[in-house]
Protein backbone atom coordinates (compact mmCIF):
# COMPACT_ATOMS: atom_id res chain seq x y z
CA UNK A 1 0.00 0.00 0.00
CA UNK A 2 2.86 2.40 0.84
CA UNK A 3 4.46 1.64 -2.50
CA UNK A 4 1.18 2.36 -4.26
CA UNK A 5 0.83 5.80 -2.62
CA UNK A 6 4.47 6.67 -3.30
CA UNK A 7 4.00 5.79 -6.98
CA UNK A 8 0.78 7.80 -7.16
CA UNK A 9 2.44 10.85 -5.60
CA UNK A 10 5.34 10.55 -8.02
CA UNK A 11 2.99 10.44 -10.99
CA UNK A 12 1.10 13.48 -9.68
CA UNK A 13 4.32 15.38 -9.20
CA UNK A 14 5.47 14.61 -12.75
CA UNK A 15 2.05 15.59 -14.06
CA UNK A 16 2.26 18.95 -12.28
CA UNK A 17 5.60 19.59 -13.96
CA UNK A 18 4.13 18.88 -17.38
CA UNK A 19 1.08 21.04 -16.69
CA UNK A 20 3.20 23.94 -15.49
CA UNK A 21 5.32 23.68 -18.66
CA UNK A 22 2.28 23.72 -20.94
CA UNK A 23 2.85 20.09 -21.96
CA UNK A 24 -0.66 18.82 -21.44
CA UNK A 25 -1.61 19.15 -25.12
CA UNK A 26 -4.36 21.70 -24.40
CA UNK A 27 -4.62 23.95 -27.47
CA UNK A 28 -6.61 26.49 -25.39
CA UNK A 29 -3.77 27.12 -22.95
CA UNK A 30 -2.80 30.82 -22.52
CA UNK A 31 0.64 30.16 -23.96
CA UNK A 32 -0.86 28.88 -27.21
CA UNK A 33 -3.26 31.83 -27.44
CA UNK A 34 -0.61 34.46 -26.76
CA UNK A 35 2.00 33.12 -29.19
CA UNK A 36 -0.35 32.07 -31.96
CA UNK A 37 1.09 28.56 -31.89
CA UNK A 38 -0.22 25.24 -30.62
CA UNK A 39 1.35 22.13 -29.15
CA UNK A 40 3.42 20.14 -31.64
CA UNK A 41 3.34 22.87 -34.26
CA UNK A 42 5.93 25.29 -35.62
CA UNK A 43 6.06 27.35 -38.80
CA UNK A 44 7.93 24.51 -40.53
CA UNK A 45 6.84 21.32 -38.76
CA UNK A 46 3.85 19.45 -37.38
CA UNK A 47 4.52 16.60 -34.96
CA UNK A 48 2.15 13.64 -34.87
CA UNK A 49 2.25 10.38 -32.94
CA UNK A 50 1.22 6.76 -33.31
CA UNK A 51 1.61 3.40 -31.60
CA UNK A 52 1.51 -0.25 -32.57
CA UNK A 53 3.19 -3.65 -32.42
CA UNK A 54 6.60 -3.51 -34.03
CA UNK A 55 7.36 -6.52 -31.84
CA UNK A 56 5.27 -9.16 -30.02
CA UNK A 57 2.46 -11.53 -31.08
CA UNK A 58 0.95 -9.07 -33.56
CA UNK A 59 4.25 -7.80 -35.00
CA UNK A 60 3.10 -8.50 -38.57
CA UNK A 61 0.77 -5.53 -38.16
CA UNK A 62 3.82 -3.36 -37.53
CA UNK A 63 4.12 -2.98 -41.30
CA UNK A 64 1.07 -0.72 -41.10
CA UNK A 65 3.11 1.78 -39.08
CA UNK A 66 6.06 1.47 -41.45
CA UNK A 67 3.75 2.10 -44.40
CA UNK A 68 2.36 5.16 -42.66
CA UNK A 69 5.87 6.44 -41.95
CA UNK A 70 6.81 5.92 -45.60
CA UNK A 71 3.70 7.87 -46.63
CA UNK A 72 4.58 10.86 -44.47
CA UNK A 73 8.20 10.77 -45.69
CA UNK A 74 6.87 10.85 -49.25
CA UNK A 75 4.64 13.83 -48.38
CA UNK A 76 7.68 15.61 -46.89
CA UNK A 77 9.73 14.99 -50.02
CA UNK A 78 6.90 16.54 -52.01
CA UNK A 79 7.15 19.72 -49.91
CA UNK A 80 4.94 18.87 -46.93
CA UNK A 81 1.52 20.40 -46.29
CA UNK A 82 0.96 24.17 -46.27
CA UNK A 83 4.67 24.77 -45.74
CA UNK A 84 5.09 22.24 -42.92
CA UNK A 85 6.88 18.88 -42.85
CA UNK A 86 5.47 15.92 -40.91
CA UNK A 87 7.46 14.76 -37.89
CA UNK A 88 6.05 11.27 -37.27
CA UNK A 89 6.89 9.69 -33.89
CA UNK A 90 6.09 5.97 -33.41
CA UNK A 91 5.93 3.96 -30.18
CA UNK A 92 6.22 0.17 -30.10
CA UNK A 93 3.68 -1.21 -27.62
CA UNK A 94 3.95 -4.89 -28.68
CA UNK A 95 0.12 -5.03 -28.73
CA UNK A 96 0.17 -4.71 -24.94
CA UNK A 97 -2.13 -2.04 -23.43
CA UNK A 98 0.11 -1.82 -20.36
CA UNK A 99 2.78 -0.48 -22.71
CA UNK A 100 0.39 1.61 -24.79
CA UNK A 101 -0.65 3.83 -21.87
CA UNK A 102 2.82 5.11 -20.85
CA UNK A 103 3.87 5.33 -24.49
CA UNK A 104 0.94 7.56 -25.43
CA UNK A 105 1.35 9.73 -22.34
CA UNK A 106 5.00 10.17 -23.30
CA UNK A 107 3.97 11.20 -26.82
CA UNK A 108 1.59 13.79 -25.37
CA UNK A 109 3.58 15.10 -22.43
CA UNK A 110 7.20 14.77 -23.51
CA UNK A 111 7.06 14.73 -27.32
CA UNK A 112 4.11 17.16 -27.37
CA UNK A 113 2.45 15.77 -30.50
CA UNK A 114 -0.20 17.84 -32.25
CA UNK A 115 -2.35 14.86 -33.23
CA UNK A 116 -2.45 11.07 -33.42
CA UNK A 117 -2.76 9.07 -36.63
CA UNK A 118 -3.28 5.32 -36.47
CA UNK A 119 -2.71 3.32 -33.31
CA UNK A 120 -3.18 -0.40 -33.76
CA UNK A 121 -5.58 -2.76 -32.01
CA UNK A 122 -8.84 -2.50 -30.10
CA UNK A 123 -7.48 -3.18 -26.61
CA UNK A 124 -4.46 -0.85 -26.97
CA UNK A 125 -6.63 1.91 -28.43
CA UNK A 126 -9.26 1.48 -25.72
CA UNK A 127 -6.60 1.84 -23.02
CA UNK A 128 -5.89 5.45 -24.11
CA UNK A 129 -9.18 6.55 -25.65
CA UNK A 130 -10.56 8.35 -22.60
CA UNK A 131 -7.25 10.14 -22.05
CA UNK A 132 -7.07 11.42 -25.64
CA UNK A 133 -10.72 12.46 -25.56
CA UNK A 134 -10.13 14.37 -22.33
CA UNK A 135 -7.10 16.09 -23.86
CA UNK A 136 -9.12 16.80 -27.04
CA UNK A 137 -6.19 15.77 -29.24
CA UNK A 138 -7.27 14.97 -32.82
CA UNK A 139 -7.03 11.24 -33.46
CA UNK A 140 -7.41 10.14 -37.06
CA UNK A 141 -7.80 6.51 -38.14
CA UNK A 142 -7.53 4.39 -34.98
CA UNK A 143 -6.74 1.04 -36.57
CA UNK A 144 -9.56 -1.04 -35.19
CA UNK A 145 -13.03 -1.92 -36.36
CA UNK A 146 -14.41 -1.50 -32.86
CA UNK A 147 -17.44 0.71 -32.43
CA UNK A 148 -15.98 2.61 -29.47
CA UNK A 149 -14.40 5.37 -31.57
CA UNK A 150 -17.67 6.66 -33.01
CA UNK A 151 -20.47 5.23 -30.80
CA UNK A 152 -21.14 7.44 -28.98
CA UNK A 153 -19.55 10.15 -31.10
CA UNK A 154 -16.25 11.58 -29.85
CA UNK A 155 -15.52 15.09 -31.10
CA UNK A 156 -11.80 14.47 -31.71
CA UNK A 157 -11.80 10.89 -33.09
CA UNK A 158 -12.35 9.97 -36.77
CA UNK A 159 -12.56 6.27 -37.64
CA UNK A 160 -11.84 4.82 -41.07
CA UNK A 161 -11.84 1.02 -40.73
CA UNK A 162 -15.39 -0.41 -41.04
CA UNK A 163 -16.94 -1.90 -37.92
CA UNK A 164 -16.07 -5.52 -37.16
CA UNK A 165 -19.76 -6.06 -36.52
CA UNK A 166 -20.60 -4.87 -40.04
CA UNK A 167 -17.87 -6.99 -41.59
CA UNK A 168 -19.19 -10.13 -39.87
CA UNK A 169 -22.70 -9.30 -41.07
CA UNK A 170 -21.38 -9.05 -44.64
CA UNK A 171 -19.38 -12.29 -44.31
CA UNK A 172 -22.26 -14.31 -42.90
CA UNK A 173 -24.82 -12.97 -45.37
CA UNK A 174 -22.49 -13.96 -48.22
CA UNK A 175 -21.89 -17.42 -46.75
CA UNK A 176 -25.62 -18.14 -46.52
CA UNK A 177 -27.10 -16.34 -49.50
CA UNK A 178 -24.34 -16.70 -52.08
CA UNK A 179 -22.42 -19.81 -51.00
CA UNK A 180 -25.47 -21.68 -49.73
CA UNK A 181 -23.77 -22.57 -46.44
CA UNK A 182 -25.86 -23.65 -43.47
CA UNK A 183 -23.17 -25.28 -41.35
CA UNK A 184 -21.09 -22.29 -40.33
CA UNK A 185 -18.43 -22.17 -37.62
CA UNK A 186 -16.22 -19.43 -36.25
CA UNK A 187 -12.77 -19.33 -34.67
CA UNK A 188 -12.28 -15.99 -33.02
CA UNK A 189 -9.96 -13.89 -30.91
CA UNK A 190 -11.42 -13.98 -27.40
CA UNK A 191 -11.71 -10.23 -26.92
CA UNK A 192 -13.71 -7.28 -28.19
CA UNK A 193 -12.62 -7.99 -31.78
CA UNK A 194 -13.84 -11.56 -31.91
CA UNK A 195 -16.92 -10.89 -29.81
CA UNK A 196 -17.90 -8.10 -32.21
CA UNK A 197 -17.75 -10.65 -35.02
CA UNK A 198 -19.87 -13.06 -32.98
CA UNK A 199 -22.57 -10.45 -32.43
CA UNK A 200 -22.69 -9.42 -36.09
CA UNK A 201 -22.69 -12.97 -37.43
CA UNK A 202 -25.24 -14.24 -34.92
CA UNK A 203 -27.68 -11.49 -35.94
CA UNK A 204 -27.68 -12.81 -39.51
CA UNK A 205 -27.83 -16.46 -38.49
CA UNK A 206 -30.76 -15.77 -36.16
CA UNK A 207 -32.66 -13.96 -38.90
CA UNK A 208 -32.18 -17.03 -41.12
CA UNK A 209 -33.23 -19.49 -38.40
CA UNK A 210 -29.68 -20.81 -38.02
CA UNK A 211 -26.93 -20.91 -35.41
CA UNK A 212 -23.19 -21.54 -35.44
CA UNK A 213 -22.33 -25.24 -35.45
CA UNK A 214 -19.13 -24.32 -33.56
CA UNK A 215 -17.85 -21.23 -31.75
CA UNK A 216 -14.15 -21.63 -30.95
CA UNK A 217 -12.37 -18.88 -28.95
CA UNK A 218 -8.62 -18.31 -29.19
CA UNK A 219 -6.45 -16.39 -26.72
CA UNK A 220 -3.83 -14.11 -28.27
CA UNK A 221 -1.05 -16.15 -26.63
CA UNK A 222 -2.30 -19.51 -27.99
CA UNK A 223 0.03 -21.29 -30.41
CA UNK A 224 -1.17 -24.91 -30.18
CA UNK A 225 -4.51 -24.85 -31.97
CA UNK A 226 -4.92 -28.57 -32.69
CA UNK A 227 -7.85 -28.95 -30.30
CA UNK A 228 -9.48 -25.81 -31.73
CA UNK A 229 -9.26 -27.18 -35.26
CA UNK A 230 -10.54 -30.58 -34.12
CA UNK A 231 -13.65 -28.89 -32.69
CA UNK A 232 -14.32 -27.17 -35.99
CA UNK A 233 -13.81 -30.36 -37.98
CA UNK A 234 -15.96 -32.47 -35.63
CA UNK A 235 -18.77 -29.93 -35.86
CA UNK A 236 -19.04 -30.49 -39.59
CA UNK A 237 -18.58 -26.78 -40.32
CA UNK A 238 -18.49 -26.30 -44.09
CA UNK A 239 -17.69 -22.60 -43.84
CA UNK A 240 -15.54 -21.09 -41.09
CA UNK A 241 -15.26 -17.40 -40.24
CA UNK A 242 -11.64 -16.68 -39.31
CA UNK A 243 -11.14 -13.89 -36.74
CA UNK A 244 -7.69 -14.24 -35.20
CA UNK A 245 -4.31 -12.54 -35.07
CA UNK A 246 -2.16 -13.20 -38.18
CA UNK A 247 -0.04 -15.75 -36.32
CA UNK A 248 -3.06 -17.81 -35.27
CA UNK A 249 -4.56 -17.42 -38.74
CA UNK A 250 -1.47 -19.01 -40.27
CA UNK A 251 -1.48 -21.82 -37.71
CA UNK A 252 -5.20 -22.49 -38.17
CA UNK A 253 -5.21 -22.78 -41.95
CA UNK A 254 -1.93 -24.70 -42.28
CA UNK A 255 -2.76 -27.13 -39.47
CA UNK A 256 -6.26 -27.76 -40.83
CA UNK A 257 -4.77 -28.34 -44.26
CA UNK A 258 -2.37 -30.95 -42.86
CA UNK A 259 -5.21 -33.07 -41.46
CA UNK A 260 -7.27 -32.69 -44.61
CA UNK A 261 -9.85 -30.33 -43.19
CA UNK A 262 -10.57 -27.79 -45.92
CA UNK A 263 -13.71 -25.77 -45.21
CA UNK A 264 -14.53 -22.53 -46.97
CA UNK A 265 -12.50 -20.00 -44.98
CA UNK A 266 -13.79 -16.42 -44.80
CA UNK A 267 -11.18 -14.26 -43.08
CA UNK A 268 -11.51 -10.82 -41.58
CA UNK A 269 -9.74 -7.80 -43.03
CA UNK A 270 -7.24 -8.13 -40.19
CA UNK A 271 -5.92 -11.20 -42.06
CA UNK A 272 -6.14 -9.71 -45.53
CA UNK A 273 -2.43 -9.28 -46.34
CA UNK A 274 -2.79 -11.92 -49.01
CA UNK A 275 0.81 -12.09 -50.24
CA UNK A 276 2.14 -12.37 -46.69
CA UNK A 277 -0.38 -15.00 -45.62
CA UNK A 278 0.17 -16.96 -48.83
CA UNK A 279 3.89 -17.02 -48.15
CA UNK A 280 3.63 -17.90 -44.45
CA UNK A 281 1.17 -20.74 -45.14
CA UNK A 282 3.26 -22.00 -48.08
CA UNK A 283 0.31 -21.58 -50.42
CA UNK A 284 -2.39 -22.97 -48.13
CA UNK A 285 -4.02 -19.53 -48.11
CA UNK A 286 -5.23 -20.08 -51.69
CA UNK A 287 -9.00 -20.21 -51.74
CA UNK A 288 -9.41 -18.10 -48.59
CA UNK A 289 -12.04 -15.37 -48.97
CA UNK A 290 -11.28 -12.14 -47.14
CA UNK A 291 -12.64 -8.65 -46.62
CA UNK A 292 -11.24 -5.55 -48.32
CA UNK A 293 -12.55 -2.02 -47.87
CA UNK A 294 -10.61 -0.54 -50.81
CA UNK A 295 -8.83 -1.44 -54.03
CA UNK A 296 -6.30 -4.23 -53.28
CA UNK A 297 -2.65 -3.15 -53.34
CA UNK A 298 -1.88 -5.60 -56.16
CA UNK A 299 -3.87 -3.63 -58.74
CA UNK A 300 -0.86 -2.12 -60.50
CA UNK A 301 -3.05 -0.38 -63.06
CA UNK A 302 -3.87 2.10 -60.28
CA UNK A 303 -1.39 5.00 -60.41
CA UNK A 304 -1.66 5.83 -56.72
CA UNK A 305 -0.98 2.22 -55.72
CA UNK A 306 2.13 2.17 -57.91
CA UNK A 307 3.25 5.47 -56.39
CA UNK A 308 2.80 4.17 -52.84
CA UNK A 309 4.56 0.89 -53.62
CA UNK A 310 7.50 2.86 -54.99
CA UNK A 311 7.60 5.04 -51.87
CA UNK A 312 7.65 2.02 -49.56
CA UNK A 313 10.55 0.51 -51.52
CA UNK A 314 12.43 3.81 -51.18
CA UNK A 315 12.02 4.32 -47.44
CA UNK A 316 11.62 0.71 -46.24
CA UNK A 317 13.33 -1.50 -48.84
CA UNK A 318 13.20 -4.54 -46.54
CA UNK A 319 9.42 -4.33 -45.90
CA UNK A 320 7.16 -6.46 -48.06
CA UNK A 321 4.54 -4.64 -50.13
CA UNK A 322 1.09 -5.90 -49.21
CA UNK A 323 -2.19 -5.01 -47.54
CA UNK A 324 -0.63 -4.11 -44.17
CA UNK A 325 2.02 -1.75 -45.55
CA UNK A 326 -0.47 -0.32 -48.05
CA UNK A 327 -2.99 0.22 -45.24
CA UNK A 328 -0.50 2.56 -43.57
CA UNK A 329 -0.73 4.87 -46.58
CA UNK A 330 -4.51 4.68 -46.56
CA UNK A 331 -4.83 5.46 -42.84
CA UNK A 332 -2.49 8.41 -43.23
CA UNK A 333 -4.26 9.86 -46.26
CA UNK A 334 -7.40 11.18 -44.47
CA UNK A 335 -5.21 13.08 -42.00
CA UNK A 336 -3.27 14.75 -44.82
CA UNK A 337 -6.55 15.63 -46.56
CA UNK A 338 -7.85 17.20 -43.34
CA UNK A 339 -4.58 19.06 -42.80
CA UNK A 340 -4.74 20.51 -46.30
CA UNK A 341 -8.29 21.68 -45.71
CA UNK A 342 -7.38 23.25 -42.35
CA UNK A 343 -5.01 25.69 -44.06
CA UNK A 344 -1.73 27.21 -42.95
CA UNK A 345 -3.07 28.63 -39.67
CA UNK A 346 -3.97 25.17 -38.43
CA UNK A 347 -5.11 24.49 -34.87
CA UNK A 348 -6.50 21.38 -33.31
CA UNK A 349 -9.98 22.86 -33.47
CA UNK A 350 -9.88 23.78 -37.15
CA UNK A 351 -8.32 20.41 -38.02
CA UNK A 352 -11.34 18.77 -36.39
CA UNK A 353 -13.63 21.10 -38.34
CA UNK A 354 -11.76 20.27 -41.55
CA UNK A 355 -12.15 16.53 -40.93
CA UNK A 356 -15.89 17.06 -40.52
CA UNK A 357 -15.97 18.60 -44.01
CA UNK A 358 -14.64 15.47 -45.76
CA UNK A 359 -17.50 14.08 -47.84
CA UNK A 360 -17.44 11.42 -50.58
CA UNK A 361 -13.64 11.44 -50.58
CA UNK A 362 -12.15 8.81 -52.91
CA UNK A 363 -9.95 6.65 -50.68
CA UNK A 364 -8.59 4.39 -53.45
CA UNK A 365 -11.70 2.53 -54.48
CA UNK A 366 -14.00 3.40 -51.62
CA UNK A 367 -15.81 6.55 -50.50
CA UNK A 368 -14.99 8.18 -47.16
CA UNK A 369 -17.34 10.65 -45.47
CA UNK A 370 -17.42 12.40 -42.09
CA UNK A 371 -19.67 15.05 -40.59
CA UNK A 372 -20.29 16.69 -37.23
CA UNK A 373 -22.79 13.92 -36.49
CA UNK A 374 -20.87 10.98 -37.97
CA UNK A 375 -17.24 10.09 -37.31
CA UNK A 376 -17.39 6.59 -38.83
CA UNK A 377 -16.06 7.11 -42.35
CA UNK A 378 -16.88 3.70 -43.86
CA UNK A 379 -19.46 0.95 -43.35
CA UNK A 380 -18.89 -1.06 -46.53
CA UNK A 381 -16.59 -3.84 -47.71
CA UNK A 382 -16.09 -6.11 -50.67
CA UNK A 383 -15.01 -9.75 -50.58
CA UNK A 384 -12.03 -11.14 -52.49
CA UNK A 385 -10.58 -14.63 -52.86
CA UNK A 386 -6.88 -15.48 -52.82
CA UNK A 387 -5.86 -17.43 -55.93
CA UNK A 388 -2.11 -16.78 -55.76
CA UNK A 389 0.57 -14.76 -54.00
CA UNK A 390 -0.67 -11.53 -55.61
CA UNK A 391 -3.59 -12.86 -57.60
CA UNK A 392 -7.14 -12.47 -56.39
CA UNK A 393 -10.67 -12.99 -57.58
CA UNK A 394 -13.34 -10.38 -56.87
CA UNK A 395 -16.11 -12.23 -55.03
CA UNK A 396 -18.45 -9.29 -54.45
CA UNK A 397 -18.88 -5.59 -55.10
CA UNK A 398 -18.70 -3.15 -52.21
CA UNK A 399 -21.45 -4.15 -49.77
CA UNK A 400 -22.81 -1.69 -47.21
CA UNK A 401 -24.04 -3.20 -43.97
CA UNK A 402 -27.66 -2.49 -43.13
CA UNK A 403 -27.33 -3.76 -39.56
CA UNK A 404 -28.95 -1.97 -36.65
CA UNK A 405 -25.54 -1.06 -35.30
CA UNK A 406 -26.78 0.56 -32.09
CA UNK A 407 -28.84 -2.49 -31.13
CA UNK A 408 -25.89 -4.79 -31.83
CA UNK A 409 -23.54 -2.56 -29.82
CA UNK A 410 -25.93 -2.83 -26.87
CA UNK A 411 -25.86 -6.62 -27.27
CA UNK A 412 -22.05 -6.63 -27.40
CA UNK A 413 -21.85 -4.60 -24.19
CA UNK A 414 -23.79 -7.32 -22.35
CA UNK A 415 -21.57 -10.21 -23.48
Amino acid sequence: MNTYFKTTLAILAISMIFWSCGGSGDSNAPKAESTGTTTGLTDTEIKIGSFGPLTGPAALWGNIMKGMDAYFKMINDEGGVNGRKINFVMKDDAYDPSRTVPGVRELVQRDEVFAFVGGIGTAPCMSVMDYLVEENIPWISPISGGTHWSIPLKKNIFSVLPYYIDEAVIQTTHAIETMGSEKIGIIYQNDDVGKSALVGARSVLKAKGLDFVAEVPVEITDTDLNSHIARLKDSGAETVLLWTLPRQGVITVTSANVIGYKPNWIASFILSDMALMHDLTKGAWEGVIFGSFATPPYDYTNEKIVKYKTALAKYYPDVRWGVFSFAGFMYGEPFIEGLKRAGKDVTRENLIAAMNSIDAYDLIGTTLSFSEDNHQGLRSMQLLKCVGAEEYEVVSDQITSKSDIHALVAELEHM
